[in-house]
């Protein structure tokens, strides 16, 4: 925990600049996107919501209409899986220099993150479906049952209290899947690995220590939430606070004033600050910790600390520090910190 917060303290500069340079392109891109499918069905809009009394809208109209929110609906998905990506490749790409003493400019971690970008979005979308399935799988045993049931009048209260059952039951397994192969976007940047190779990497090391992993994952998140939590909670009060007024005379019955207009607008800001800043630090801190905890199993199983004080040893100051790329059998690579490290430190200098 203690190196979690000792690395984001460190290079807290060069992990905002990233994640904001991302966040702000994704929100470019989503606007961009929701304003090409409102022009699109521009002329659909008021006969989908306001029709004329009595009647229901028209295929000619909702057809459209629905066809361009789903189709918004997958896009904005694809590209907030596609920035989630990215700023879980940053994480490790900072860590992987952090834990070698080495400096981390906003470039070079942009550059890093966006090469990883398609392994960690890979292996981000593999364990997904892998730890998903048992869920889908008790939702497609469910819903033909429910259909049936439905079908012949009321549904039966059997199968009603049937899909909390096999929820019971997929729950477990989807936990354990997604443990065991929570440790894959680490591998694929720190060890420049496939998305598979990754999965399997993850397994390896989680075997034997599942139980181990599982619970610091949970402290992990949990901190994370929390402090997150704090973070944006002020900029939520004030918000509130400031949209006292404005409420106070919309109740008057009056119209909007310059001063309502004002006090909303700072209101949105402040609530928006507050989940960006939030998000972010939540963000960086789980990946650190999820990423740390990769490093720590390497030292573990692989003596890693050894390699990496070797390596350290052997560059010099004419060549400068070269990053090798690991592969799953050689554990001499620059991608984690020593002993000592892994207790309190996260950048090398320990």
């Amino acid at each position: 925990m203690s190196a979690s917060f000792a690395t984001l303290g460190r290079h807290w500069k060069q992990l905002v600049g990233v994640m904001l340079a991302v966040q702000g392109i994704c929100l470019l891109v989503m606007a961009l996107l929701a304003g090409i499918a409102v022009a699109a069905v521009y002329d659909h809009i008021e006969p989908v919501f306001d029709p004329p009394y009595g009647q229901e809208p028209s295929a000619e109209h909702l057809t459209p209409f629905l066809v361009a929110a789903i189709t918004l609906f997958v896009l904005l998905c694809a590209v907030g899986l596609l920035g989630m990506a990215v700023l879980t490749a940053l994480c490790p790409a900072v860590l992987r220099e952090a834990v070698m003493g080495r400096p981390t400019t906003f470039r070079a971690m942009w550059r890093t993150a966006l090469r990883r970008t398609p392994a960690v979005l890979g292996a981000l979308v593999l364990t997904g479906l892998i730890a998903g399935a048992p869920v889908l799988a008790a939702l497609a045993v469910w819903i033909p049952l429910m259909v049936a049931s439905a079908a012949g009048g009321d549904p039966s209260p059997g199968v009603v209290v049937l899909l909390p059952a096999l929820l019971l039951l997929a729950a477990p397994v989807a936990i354990w899947l997604s443990t065991r192969l929570g440790l894959a976007p680490a591998v694929a940047v720190m060890e420049e690995a496939g998305p598979v190779t990754a999965l399997c990497r993850s397994a390896a090391l989680v075997k034997g220590e599942w139980w181990r992993i599982f619970g610091m994952t949970l402290v992990g998140g949990l901190i994370g939430a929390g402090i997150a939590y704090m973070i944006q909670m002020p900029f939520q009060l004030i918000g509130m606070f400031g949209m006292i007024p404005l409420m106070a005379e919309g109740s008057e019955g009056t119209g909007p004033s310059a001063g309502m207009i004002v006090a909303l607008v700072l209101g949105f800001l402040c609530v928006l600050v507050g989940g960006g800043v939030s998000q972010m630090f939540q963000i960086a801190y789980t990946q650190l910790f999820s990423n740390l905890l990769y490093v720590d199993q390497r030292i573990r199983r692989e003596n890693l600390a050894s390699a990496i004080l070797a390596e350290l040893a052997a560059e010099t100051p004419d060549t400068g520090p070269t990053a090798t790329p690991t592969t799953p059998t050689t554990p001499t690579a620059p991608t984690a910190p020593t002993d000592g490290q892994t207790d309190g430190q996260a950048d090398g200098q320990g």
